[in-house]
């Protein structure tokens, strides 16, 4: 089976040599998303809660595109500048997720693309 590229307009065009997500064997392998404006792309303003508010709708526009919903979304991994932003994240990911309940990992990352407060990637079950 081979590897098909996603892209959807939801989300911000990928900013180097990658693509918003791919589908392979059956899932759905997104790029880490971090909170750039789709139709700036600029990073949004404002703190962890603003920032993990636009990376969770960049990956539903990807999402959207592959034919998937939270519900099927298997993993998801959070990259934080620091750990003293994981209350406010978490807050934010939970109501957006909603009854969705992935396996996640949260880590925290000395440097993350544009100087961003937040990163996420995510593996998705395709539906069907």
């Amino acid at each position: 089976m081979p590897i098909r590229t996603v892209h959807s307009d939801r989300a911000p065009k990928a900013i180097g040599p990658y693509a918003q997500a791919t589908i392979a064997n059956g899932f759905l392998f997104t790029a880490g998303q971090i909170a750039l404006d789709p139709a700036t792309m600029n990073v949004v303003d404002g703190d962890v809660a603003a920032q993990t508010r636009r990376v969770l709708a960049n990956l539903a526009g990807v999402l959207a595109a592959a034919g998937c919903t939270w519900a099927d979304v298997t993993k998801t991994t959070c990259f934080l500048r620091t750990m003293a932003d994981f209350a406010a994240m978490n807050e934010v990911y939970a109501a957006v997720l909603g009854e969705a309940r992935p396996a996640r990992s949260t880590v925290a990352a000395a440097g993350l693309p544009r100087d961003v407060l937040v990163e996420i990637e995510l593996v998705a079950a395709l539906p069907g």
